[in-house]
C-alpha cells in the first residue's frame, strides 16, 4: 500500500507524494537536476552531500541500476524526488529497480510530486531546505537552521589507493568527494594514479613524487576548506594542477580569487560551455551550487570558458605556474563526451613539465 509523505519547503509550502525508498525521515538542502538520464551517476555522486536532490525528468528508473555504473561506493544525498517512479525497467545491464538501489542504500525518496511547479519556485526563489516527513511539519525552526557542514570530511576517503600501470605520467589525486569517472579517464591515458585524502599535506604529496596534480570534485561551501586552500598554495607552481569542479573554486581561492553561493546552481548534462579562445560551444554535464568570481582572478589567471546561458566562470587558465581548471566537467558519465579532451591537455602539460626539468 503506498504511504503518503510530506515535502515541506523552508518557506512553508508543502508538496504531498508517496514514499519509495527507505522509509525514514530527511532533512537537507532542496536542488534540482536536469539531466535525462545518468540518475545513477547522480546518486552516487559525492557532490550532492547534504542535499535532497530533485529530478526534473519526469520519469526515473527506466533502465534500472546498473552497479558499474556508479560515482562512488554509496549514495551520498540525503533524500530523491521524482515525478513519476519505474518499476518495470528494460535494460540488458539492469541488475535491480530504483527502489530496491534505494532501499539497500537507505535513501529516503518521494515520488507523486509535481516537480516541474518545484523546480520553478527554486529558479525564482533560489536553493532553500526542504523536509520528508510522515506527518505535516508544523514547526519550521530546524528546517530554517540546517545548514550543509564539514561536506569534504564527510566524503573523502580516509586512505591512500593507488592504481594503473608504472611506467605513465603518476598524477597524486586529491579525493575531495572524487567521482570515480576522474580515475578512469586518468587510467585510460596511462596513468598511474594515487587518490589520497583531502587532509593530505603539501609536503606529503610532494613525497610520492607525482608528475602531476589533480584537484578533484566534491561537495559545499569551498571557502570551508581552509586548510586545503592552504596546501594546494604551496603545491602551486611545484608540479602541473588541473581542477575540476570544487578543484576549480579550491585553486581560484588559493590563487587569491574569491567564490560565491550561486541563486540554484547549475546541475544537469546540458549546460552550455564557451570556449573564449575559439568561440565554439561544448555542451557539459555539471553539479555545483557555487561559482568563481570571474573578477577575482583576472590579474592571476585567464579566464578559458564561461557559461553561454549565464556568463559566470567556467574554466581559469593560469600560464605562469602551469595549472589550469574548469567547473564543469569532462569526464562525464553517462555524458556529454564533449570537453574530455582537457584530460589530454593535462598530459601534455606533464610531459612538457618532464622534459624541460
Amino acid at each position: 500500500m503506498e504511504k503518503k509523505v510530506y515535502l515541506t519547503l523552508e518557506n512553508g509550502k508543502v508538496f504531498e507524494g508517496y514514499s519509495f525508498g527507505a522509509e525514514k525521515e530527511a532533512l537537507g538542502e532542496l536542488v534540482f537536476t536536469t539531466g535525462m538520464t545518468g540518475y545513477i551517476e547522480t546518486l552516487t555522486d559525492p557532490s550532492y552531500y547534504g542535499q535532497i536532490v530533485t529530478q526534473t525528468f519526469p520519469l526515473i528508473g527506466n533502465y534500472g541500476v546498473i552497479l558499474f555504473d556508479q560515482e562512488s561506493p554509496k549514495c551520498w544525498l540525503t533524500a530523491y524526488v521524482v515525478r513519476e517512479k519505474c518499476d518495470t525497467p528494460s535494460n540488458f545491464r539492469c541488475e535491480m529497480t530504483l527502489e530496491t538501489f534505494l532501499k539497500e542504500q537507505g535513501i529516503p525518496a518521494i515520488y507523486g510530486v509535481d516537480t516541474r511547479e518545484l523546480t520553478r519556485i527554486v529558479r525564482e526563489v533560489g536553493v532553500m531546505n526542504a523536509a520528508i516527513t510522515f506527518k505535516p511539519l508544523k514547526d519550521l525552526s530546524a528546517l530554517k537552521s540546517y545548514r550543509v557542514k564539514d561536506a569534504v570530511k564527510a566524503v573523502s576517503s580516509g586512505e591512500v589507493r593507488e592504481s594503473g600501470a608504472e611506467g605513465g605520467p603518476r598524477v597524486v589525486l586529491y579525493d575531495f568527494g572524487a567521482k570515480q569517472n576522474i580515475v578512469r579517464e586518468l587510467l585510460k591515458r596511462g596513468c598511474r594514479v594515487a587518490e589520497v585524502p583531502y587532509w593530505y599535506t603539501a609536503e606529503q604529496v610532494l613525497a610520492l613524487a607525482p608528475d602531476g596534480i589533480m584537484l578533484t570534485n566534491g561537495p559545499g561551501d569551498p571557502a570551508e576548506n581552509t586548510a586545503v586552500i592552504e596546501n594546494i598554495r604551496k603545491l602551486i607552481g611545484k608540479k602541473p594542477i588541473f581542477g575540476i569542479c570544487l578543484g576549480h573554486q579550491l585553486l581560484a581561492l588559493a590563487m587569491g580569487g574569491q567564490t560565491r553561493k550561486m541563486k540554484y546552481g547549475h546541475r544537469g548534462a546540458n549546460q552550455p560551455v564557451k570556449d573564449l579562445a575559439t568561440g565554439k560551444v561544448f555542451i557539459s554535464s555539471q553539479n555545483h551550487g557555487y561559482e568563481v568570481v570571474s573578477d577575482s582572478i583576472r590579474t592571476v589567471g585567464n579566464l578559458t570558458f564561461v557559461n553561454a546561458n549565464d556568463g559566470t566562470c567556467e574554466g581559469v587558465e593560469y600560464p605562469a605556474v602551469n595549472a589550469f581548471t574548469v567547473q564543469f566537467h569532462p569526464e562525464a558519465c553517462g555524458g556529454p563526451h564533449d570537453a574530455n579532451f582537457l584530460f589530454d591537455r593535462f598530459i601534455d602539460c606533464m610531459k612538457k613539465e618532464k622534459e624541460n626539468a
